[in-house]
This record gives C-alpha cells, structure tokens and sequence, in this order.
C-alpha cells in the first residue's frame, strides 16, 4: 500500500506541477469551448494576477505533494484548488469528471492520513 501512496501522489504532484508551469508557458493547448466558457475565461483575463497565482500555487502544491515530508501542507494548499477543478468540471464539462473526482479523493486521503498534524492548527487549547 505505501508504493501505491507513494506513486499516486507523485503522479498528483506530477500533474499540478504540468498545469502550474503551463499558466506560464502557455504549452498545452486549450480545449474547445463553448460561449459559456469563454465568457468565463475572458473574466479570468482581465484579473491579470489570478492565473499566475493559481499557477504558482499548483506549482508549489505539487512540489510538496510530492515530498512525504511535506505532503500534509501541500495537500491543503492544493485542496482549493481541487475543489475549483471539481465544481468547473461538474458545471461545465461533466466528463472531467472521470479525472477530477480520483485527484479530489487522493487529495481527501493524503488529509485524512495526516490529520494528526493538523491537529494542533484546530485544537482549542490556549497558546
């Protein structure tokens, strides 16, 4: 079980690292969209920081997926964005699903398998 960890999570990582450097690079060609979609992407454009920031934070949430010693921060940085990719999905292109939901619980995993160190941001004992 710990190779199968192991691999899902550099493949996790793998791929939000691909899609932060593309929101740079601009090398993976976007798909076909419907007047819906442009609307919305042409709303993404005119905030000119929010893509570079979406992408520098897949970028580093990647990285740290990546690394188990960090992976417990890079899971909840990450969370965001994956809840982004899974509502875009569900509204726009449903068949994305296929790929979104698997990431979204491999994300929802790597956080339940590291609860117990997040427990000290939630508990309620006084600092």
């Amino acid at each position: 079980m710990k190779i199968v960890k192991i691999v899902l999570c550099v493949l996790f990582g793998l791929m939000f690292l691909n899609a932060g450097l593309s929101k740079f690079f601009h090398y993976m060609p976007m798909p076909e969209m419907t007047a819906e979609q442009m609307k919305l992407m042409e709303a993404f454009g005119r905030i000119s920081w929010l893509m570079p920031l979406i992408g520098a934070i897949e970028i580093i949430g990647g990285l740290l997926f990546m690394l188990p010693k960090y992976r417990a921060l890079g899971a909840i940085v990450i969370l965001p964005v994956m809840v982004g990719v899974v509502l875009h999905n569900a509204i726009f292109e449903p068949s994305g699903l296929a790929i979104a939901l698997p990431f979204f619980f491999i994300n929802l995993w790597m956080i339940g398998d590291n609860w117990n160190k997040y427990k000290p941001m939630i508990s309620d004992s006084k600092v």
